[in-house]
């Protein structure tokens, strides 16, 4: 295999590493996610995980389970812990222009650095704060910082706290899809140019319905 060959779900990724991943329970997330993970400490490549903040310790100790030194990775500077707070509201909101700025920097601002592997819980979008409706813009326009065949991005869903509506829209905003455990390609995937602009056209008929 090639050097930066990564496997996923059991499968080798191509060069689209914009992944959703549907789960049923926390359980069956880090079941299908943590080969993924602790490859990657392995192989040394960076990791980037936002979590709920609540749930901060709890993610610490699945790591530690696996056998990740968490402790040391952190003061390498190999992984870094991040709630969604930290991470997704720093200025009270969801603003995704920072956002996008700030994730371009860090994966493309170094292309000599170890690959990197994000895997962020999306549950922030269902908070109560400005910004959050963005969500669908947001993903779709992430897949124009994402270099091709270099760092993965894993947005992870919970099918039982977000709307089926809401799903079947955050399915075609990203190429690769994990579900019931296997990564496949996603035939739903619509390219970012097209998805914004239908996503423009339901808005502004919704504000002259209104």
């Amino acid at each position: 295999m090639q050097a930066n060959t990564i496997r996923i779900a059991g499968t080798a990724l191509g060069e689209n590493r914009h992944i959703c991943a549907f789960y049923n329970s926390r359980d069956e997330a880090y079941r299908v996610l943590m080969p993924f993970v602790k490859d990657g400490f392995e192989c040394g490549d960076r990791a980037f995980h936002v979590v709920d903040p609540a749930l901060r310790d709890d993610h610490l100790h699945r790591l530690e389970d696996a056998a990740i030194p968490t402790e040391s990775a952190q003061h390498s500077g190999q992984f870094r812990l991040g709630d969604w707070n930290e991470v997704y509201f720093a200025d009270g909101g969801f603003d995704q222009e920072r956002m996008l700025a700030l994730l371009d920097a860090a994966l493309n601002d170094a292309p000599e650095q170890p690959l990197q592997r994000l895997v962020c819980d999306m549950q922030w979008a269902l908070q109560d704060r400005p910004g959050t409706e963005a969500l669908l813009e947001y993903e779709s326009r992430f897949n124009t910082v994402l270099r091709p065949g270099r760092d993965v991005v894993v947005c992870c869903y919970d099918l039982a706290k977000f709307s089926a509506g809401l799903i079947m829209d955050v399915l075609r905003t990203h190429p690769m899809v994990i579900l019931g455990g296997v990564l496949q390609v996603n035939p739903f995937f619509v390219p970012p140019e097209q998805f914004l602009r239908e996503l423009r056209a339901q808005r502004q008929e919704e504000r002259e319905r209104d």
